[in-house]
């Protein structure tokens, strides 16, 4: 069986275009989670809050963020992808959040093949609904759960590739030790 975090390329045209796995449809309120081990979806939790995820979330594989899981990604679509399903994507953007107290750091990509959102290049060409909207969904998301986390403003793609970059090698180097 291929494992979809440690098995999937992450793409050829790296840093600003590159594959991803959703995790979780847009619209969904139910958060499954890779688990590590055996590359398959685990439910998290069904989130307690009456809210629901404004993108597709998932992750680009063979990535290692800060919170020392993948690094997440919410792709732009017009329509929910199924689980694990593999999407070519671009950065546009990028949100931060504190969660734990780590960095927990979100790329926000479009679908490349969705001809309603392959032409933005940047957040900034968003409509501002739409960014506050992705902004608050993780504002409020954990609050029925008794947890807070601080959200940044969304940044530019620029600001989301040397994060992208970083979250490569930092796999890469990690894997060389062992790691799996």
């Amino acid at each position: 069986m291929i494992h979809p975090w440690h098995d999937v390329t992450p793409g050829e045209r790296l840093p600003s275009e590159f594959n991803a796995l959703v995790e979780i449809p847009m619209g969904s309120s139910i958060k499954y989670e890779l688990d590590k081990k055996t590359g398959l979806l685990r439910l998290d939790r069904v989130l307690y809050s009456a809210v629901y995820y404004p993108a597709n979330y998932g992750f680009i594989p063979q990535t290692y963020a800060e919170d020392d899981d993948p690094l997440d990604v919410l792709v732009l679509c017009q329509e929910p992808l199924a689980p694990l399903t593999l999407v070519t994507a671009r950065a546009i953007g990028l949100m931060t959040m504190i969660d734990g107290g780590k960095k927990d750091h979100k790329v926000l990509a479009v679908a490349v093949d969705d001809p309603e959102f392959n032409s933005f290049r940047d957040a900034s060409q968003l409509p501002s609904h739409r960014l506050m909207m992705l902004r608050r969904f993780f504002q409020d998301y954990k609050l029925l759960e008794g947890k807070s986390v601080e959200v940044d403003e969304m940044q530019s793609a620029e600001t989301a590739l040397p994060i992208i970059e970083e979250s490569l090698q930092r796999y890469s180097q990690i894997r060389r030790r062992g790691f799996h």
